[in-house]
This record gives C-alpha cells, sequence and structure tokens, in this order.
C-alpha cells in the first residue's frame, strides 16, 4: 500500500458564532467563506484519515489535547437563536491521536496534557462542517498555551509536521482580523494594512518565522488584534510547513460591508 500522500497545512477564518447554521443576511454575509471552506477538501492530495484542529477559542497552561473518542460540544458563543445552541456536529473523536500528539510534544521539550470532556467550541465546528458536512472525518481539538508566544506556537508546528505525512490535516482556525469593535468602517483602513502585511508575509518561507515573531511591529497590528488569540494558529500552521511556500487560499475586502479578510494555505 503507498504511503499518504503529504498534506498541506491550513490557517482559516472561522468566521462569527454559529454563522453555517443561520440564515438570511448573515450567512449571506460569509458566502465568500464558505466557499472557500467548502472547496477546500477537492484541494486536498488525499483525503484526510483526521484533522488536528488548533481553535483560537481554547487556552491552557500545557498544550491540551482532546482526547475523547465521541466529543461533545462547547457553544462558546451569546445572543444567537435558541436552535443555535443545539446544533451538534458528531464528528468522532480520534485517542489514538490525541496520544501520538501529545507524545511528539513531549518529546520536543514542550508540555502537553489530555482532556477527555473537552468538546468542540465554535472556532472547531464552524470550521469543519462547510469542508465535512457529514461530519464523518475524525477530528482532535488542540489548545493553544497560554502566555501566547509566537516563537512558541512556531516551535509547535514544527513538532507537529511529521502528522503530514500520516494523512492528519493541520488545520489553524483564527481570524486575520480580530477586532470585535472595528467589525464596521472604521475596521476598513487597519484591516487593510495588516492584511497587506500578511500577504507579503508569508509567501515566502525564508525568513517567514522571523517576520511572525514580530508580527506586532506590522501595520496597524494591534488593532488588528488587541489580543492575539485569533492569530496564534497561524504560528502553529505556518511552523509545521517551514520551508515551504504559503499561498492565500482566500480573500476578502468587504467582510462585514468593510474587512478585509484572508486565509492561507501552507505547503
Amino acid at each position: 500500500m503507498n504511503a499518504p500522500q503529504r498534506l498541506p497545512t491550513f490557517f482559516l477564518s472561522h468566521g462569527g458564532g454559529p454563522w453555517p447554521w443561520m440564515d438570511g443576511p448573515m450567512r449571506q454575509g460569509y458566502r465568500l467563506l464558505e466557499a472557500s471552506l467548502t472547496g477546500l477538501p477537492a484541494s486536498l492530495p488525499a483525503r484526510p484519515k483526521a484533522v488536528l484542529m488548533i481553535s483560537a477559542h481554547w487556552e491552557e497552561a500545557a498544550f491540551t489535547l482532546q482526547s475523547s473518542a465521541a466529543p461533545g460540544m462547547v457553544y462558546d458563543y451569546g445572543g444567537f437563536p435558541p436552535h443555535t445552541y443545539r446544533i451538534v456536529y458528531p464528528a468522532p473523536g480520534a485517542p489514538e491521536l490525541a496520544a501520538r500528539v501529545a507524545g511528539l510534544i513531549k518529546a520536543g521539550g514542550l508540555p502537553a496534557a489530555l482532556d477527555g470532556q473537552r468538546g468542540y467550541d465554535h472556532g472547531a465546528f464552524c470550521t469543519a462542517y462547510p469542508m465535512y458536512p457529514q461530519a464523518d472525518v475524525p477530528m482532535v481539538q488542540l489548545s493553544l498555551r497560554r502566555g501566547l508566544d509566537p516563537a512558541e506556537h512556531l516551535a509547535l508546528g514544527r513538532l507537529l509536521a511529521p502528522l503530514r505525512d500520516e494523512g492528519v490535516l493541520i488545520i489553524g482556525s483564527g481570524f486575520s482580523f480580530h477586532n470585535l469593535r472595528l467589525l464596521n468602517e472604521a475596521g476598513r483602513a487597519p484591516s487593510a494594512a495588516f492584511d497587506a502585511w500578511l500577504q507579503q508575509a508569508l509567501p515566502d518561507p525564508a525568513g517567514r518565522a522571523e517576520r511572525l515573531m514580530a508580527w506586532a511591529q506590522a501595520p496597524a497590528a494591534r488593532i488588528a488584534h488587541p489580543r492575539e488569540e485569533h492569530l496564534l494558529p497561524l504560528m502553529v500552521a505556518a511552523g509545521a510547513a517551514e520551508g515551504e511556500a504559503g499561498h492565500c487560499n482566500y480573500l476578502e475586502t468587504e467582510f462585514f460591508g468593510a474587512i478585509t479578510t484572508s486565509s492561507f494555505r501552507f505547503g
């Protein structure tokens, strides 16, 4: 039997709340992001055996992995219709993969832990559902580490790289612009400025890690990310594809009518 083909890694902007289960103007506002997610599986060289999802919505003292065979749900949003608090995305977990990843992280000198109770948060299930609506690809969530050190999350990505040759699709789920107070005309200029920096910083792997570690010096960086938890999944995805080119696979300049936002593929 042939070995699995090496899979790329992704940093995906995941949108807000339970948008894939909404109708009307909000859902229409996500049409370009949704198209990028629904088309992603066909762009892969092979169907993944599992997804390793690094969500911006989970932080722990150690890099922590879901280890349940059947993760539940975490409705980590507010103010949405009642039916969005009954969503179930029943993708199976993958306890053996969780243990494998924890071993890779510990072998690389970083702390790792398992959590058998953690469910899928919206950074995971709202990203995975448009890609795999049948929920038939096993998924394991991996937390960020408190402190949000870019170098540490790049190092985490490097440790995860062997999984790409084992049929595991590594996805960093965050948002290229995450200032919820400026999802309006006031965010137009800063989102465009920061995204222009991403478009310049990410394609060429030479020096990319150094550029990412200095992300806070980018134009409008702290306006785009007052707190960087939605950017740190990018570090993991880039670290897992060190030395390989990056490509923008989703770009929108009128998200919420004004915001520039993007997603990237590495490898």
